[in-house]
């Protein structure tokens, strides 16, 4: 695996860090950090309300588009 160098701030390297076991790599902890930020995005897109609607009102609208016969 090729490697870089990227330039922190000793605060942010010190929080990063934080988040780390003895011996662990900032490679690994990153890795680990960024897994739990897209679980997160994931699980917020999916319980977003956004561009939704209600349960009744989808209902309604299947009604209107096949009523029930008698």
């Amino acid at each position: 695996m090729e490697t870089t160098t990227i330039q922190l701030s000793n605060e942010t390297k010190e929080k990063i860090s934080s988040f780390g076991m003895k011996g662990e790599s900032y490679d690994t902890i990153l890795r680990r950090i960024y897994a739990l930020a897209v679980k997160e995005q994931l699980k917020e897109f999916l319980l977003s309300s956004e561009n939704t609607i209600s349960i009744e009102e989808a209902r309604r609208e299947i009604n209107k588009k096949w009523p029930r016969s008698k």
